[in-house]
């Protein structure tokens, strides 16, 4: 079979022929209906040779849904052509953290893994998971539609659920990044915390009018006037929550200026791995908590997966077949995909 595949670094990833795996023990061979692309994959791609499984060639696509392909000996609880979502962090399945689903903070991180994030992921037919506890089922979902779901919508999902106890009535949550991850953010804020006041900024006037009609209750381009309408919004005080969705030096400046005294500010994005907030006496406010969530839980992938089966939450997609993924990433790279390009190895 044909896979899109990460060859060596600061080199384009390129179509090869790969053999269709195998599911052994507990293992499940899914048949990819969709396969994300995403922002983490422009930065293996690009980055500069260091050590690492991202070395070895391997097949990209860590957020991906499709069917039950072949069940491996003693895989139980599925069967052929179930829908299905899969988690993208693979724990050792045996530390406290991966017992009670949180296999994203495993305990044993030598033994974490991500199909497509160092081993082989979903932009091919097939796809091979280690176990059927990564697996969720997708009742109505399309595959083609749901796979952004385990990434873009979990990371935005866990980005605002852990900070739900500072968003009551009069708060504001400003959302820095309009892309892939910032709309799910902004749905997610809006059916998690509907009394909440949600700014959405971008550069681009066409991810804010996306924004605005996902939700967003005030929209602005980025830069010294968004800092200073953000003040004007909060009387002065700054925001409860900001999102950084970008993670690059300008948003970081931004997030630490609209900063609000015990508020949080979370850094979602991947933007530059030299990136940095500023922190000292002034900034970010005072108390102001700063975190780096990485991903979501198993069990919060389950309330996203239910979020998109009741309609309350909507990934905008645009989909490529296999043959076309380097231009998908092309334009991923070029901020010309509004809100995610999806793989699709079946057409």
């Amino acid at each position: 079979m044909q896979a899109f595949r990460f060859i060596a670094a600061q080199k384009p990833a390129e179509l090869r022929e790969v053999p269709v795996p195998e599911p052994g023990p507990g293992q499940v061979l899914i048949k990819i209906g969709g396969a994300g692309a995403c922002h983490s994959d422009l930065h293996i791609l690009e980055a500069p040779p260091q050590p690492g499984p991202a070395q070895a060639p391997f097949t990209l696509g860590h957020e991906n849904a499709g069917w039950v392909e072949k069940m491996g000996p003693g895989a139980t609880g599925f069967a052929q052509g179930d829908p299905v979502i899969v988690y993208g962090p693979w724990g050792c399945g045996l530390c406290m953290n991966c017992r009670i689903g949180r296999e994203n903070y495993c305990q044993n991180p030598g033994d974490i893994k991500a199909g497509g994030l160092g081993s082989d992921g979903g932009m091919a037919p097939y796809f091979l998971v280690p176990s059927t506890r990564f697996l969720i089922p997708l009742g109505n979902l399309d595959p083609r539609e749901a796979a952004p779901l385990t990434d873009a919508a979990l990371t935005s999902y866990h980005a605002v659920k852990r900070s739900l106890h500072l968003l009551g009535a009069g708060s504001t949550a400003v959302v820095i990044g309009a892309g892939g991850l910032g709309q799910m953010a902004i749905q997610v804020l809006r059916v998690l915390s509907g009394a909440t006041t949600i700014i959405a900024v971008d550069t681009s006037a066409d991810k804010l009018k996306i924004a605005k009609s996902m939700g967003a209750d005030e929209t602005l381009l980025s830069g010294d006037e968004a800092v200073n309408r953000i003040k004007d919004i909060t009387r002065g005080q700054g925001a409860e929550l900001v999102l950084d969705m970008v993670g690059v030096n300008p948003t970081l400046a931004m997030s630490a200026k609209v900063s609000r005294v015990l508020g949080q500010v979370t850094i979602v994005g991947l933007g530059s791995p030299t990136a940095a907030l500023p922190v000292n006496f002034r900034s970010p406010a005072k108390e102001c908590s700063v975190a780096s969530p990485y991903w979501g839980y198993i069990p919060e992938l389950m309330e996203v997966v239910n979020l998109a089966q009741t309609g309350k939450i909507k990934m905008l997609v645009e989909h490529f077949p296999l043959e076309r993924a380097a231009e998908a990433y092309h334009l991923l790279h070029d901020g010309k995909i509004k809100g995610r390009a999806v793989i699709t190895p079946h057409v």
